[in-house]
């Protein structure tokens, strides 16, 4: 199905920006600018955003595969917490690469942006790994007492170490870091027959 002028302008700036922010950073790239390069008009780019913030946001859930989540196997939580902590979203490595640094800096810079930045790119992984760590406590895998927030940081905080710090030495990711991850917690958690 051929895109509409309107969901093919809104995907030119999209990817005008993204062009953009990786070349010259996120204070660098003026809405003038964006509209330049994907030769969208500004009084266009404002019917799709109310601002440059409301356009770097939704750049963010862009990066993110937000859009793009596969659903949360609810069948196996075990299954379903590695499938969300693999997820990688489909978008160009190397735009990612080059995008979110500048995203992130400015999201510090910025309170009320790095507010909503984090919040849409941390929220869909804690909610879902919430939900499955809900279901494993209901199917009495995972003790009934477990604390929903040490369980977060406990799955989360060896994929965010990775990233944060040991993919900038140069360390390959292990394809399997995910599953590590998950079965580390499931031997430390996982609730042990009664004898």
């Amino acid at each position: 199905m051929p895109r509409t002028k309107s969901a093919s302008a809104h995907r030119k700036v999209l990817d005008a920006a993204l062009e953009l922010i990786g070349e010259n950073g996120v204070e660098a790239t003026s809405m003038d600018a964006i509209a330049g390069r994907s030769g969208v008009s500004k009084a266009t780019i404002y019917k799709h955003w109310a601002d440059k913030d409301a356009l770097l946001l939704e750049l963010t859930g862009v990066l993110a595969g937000l859009n793009d989540r596969p659903p949360v196997n609810t069948a196996d939580a075990r299954l379903g917490m590695i499938a969300v902590l693999a997820y990688c979203p489909p978008e160009d490595n190397q735009v990612r690469q080059r995008t979110m640094p500048h995203l992130g800096a400015y999201a510090a810079r910025n309170h009320a942006f790095g507010i909503a930045w984090r919040k849409m790119v941390t929220d869909p992984p804690r909610r879902e790994l919430t939900q499955l760590i809900e279901l494993g406590i209901a199917n009495g895998k995972l003790p009934a007492g477990l604390d929903t927030d040490l369980a977060l940081a406990l799955l989360l905080g060896p994929m965010i170490y990775w990233k944060a710090f040991l993919s900038k030495t140069g360390q390959e990711t292990p394809n399997n870091l995910a599953e590590q991850v998950v079965d580390a917690f499931w031997r430390a958690f996982r609730q042990k027959p009664e004898r």
